[in-house]
């Protein structure tokens, strides 16, 4: 009897517990020039979700990529991230362009591009690739694929 009710206590509290939806994602914005020096140029941005469980979870980036003008410079780093339960939450982005990138000559004249964005002061970013959500062994996959327009 004693295993009875706990089980049905057990079964209760899971069944209870949403944990199968996926945390909703809602934009990437907030994307800033942090710093911008010789040999690298940093930006920063947000990725901003809800999450409608009643537990929270992980996520953490998967390649994504910064693509500015057109042409890819980086990829975001990330630490995993604590998500909330039933809280909407940002998770931080850093990317870090290497200068090498910028002055390469390369075929898709990425210079000639970040040079005309200088003197429009306003710069493409697009940010594609996905995030990971993990929660109790059940994982979902979110496709990123932003554009914004920074004005400097």
């Amino acid at each position: 009897m004693k295993n009875l009710i706990y089980f049905i206590l057990f079964f209760t509290l899971i069944t209870s517990c949403s944990v199968r939806e996926k945390p909703i994602f809602i934009k990437v914005d907030n994307v800033k020039v942090t710093s911008f020096k010789g040999d690298t140029i940093r930006l920063k941005a947000a990725a901003f979700f809800e999450n409608p469980n009643d537990v929270g979870g992980v996520i953490s980036t998967d390649e994504i990529k910064v693509i500015i003008n057109g042409a890819e410079v980086a990829q975001v780093s990330s630490d995993e991230f604590e998500v909330p339960a039933r809280k909407e939450f940002s998770i931080p982005l850093t990317v870090v362009i290497p200068a090498k990138k910028v002055f390469d000559n390369n075929k898709n004249g990425i210079l000639g591009g970040l040079l005309n964005s200088f003197l429009n002061k306003s710069i493409k970013v697009q940010f594609t690739g996905d995030l990971k959500y993990k929660v109790f062994g059940y994982s979902s996959v979110y496709p990123i694929d932003q554009i914004q327009e920074i004005k400097f």
